[in-house]
């Protein structure tokens, strides 16, 4: 099982895939980077982390608290 949540484009030939996908009856969130192959697919690179599925609030509070910073920033700006 893999679902993909998002691509975000890290330059012209690499992106960053975050998905949800099991390894050894686990669930994972894994943030890879993913690069474009001469046949015109993306592929994984070994770069990236998979976190156990139980650390989503950690994540999503630790987004959070970048999105704060920012505006913080721009506020101050």
């Amino acid at each position: 099982m893999s679902a993909i949540i998002a691509d975000i484009e890290r330059n012209e030939k690499e992106i960053i895939r975050i998905e949800v996908s099991e390894f050894k009856g686990k669930e994972l969130i894994n943030l890879r980077i993913w690069y474009y192959h001469q046949e015109g697919e993306y592929r994984p690179t070994p770069k990236g982390v998979a976190l156990d599925i139980s650390k989503y609030e950690q994540l999503k509070e630790a987004v959070d608290k970048i999105g704060i910073y920012i505006k913080e920033k721009e506020t101050n700006s």
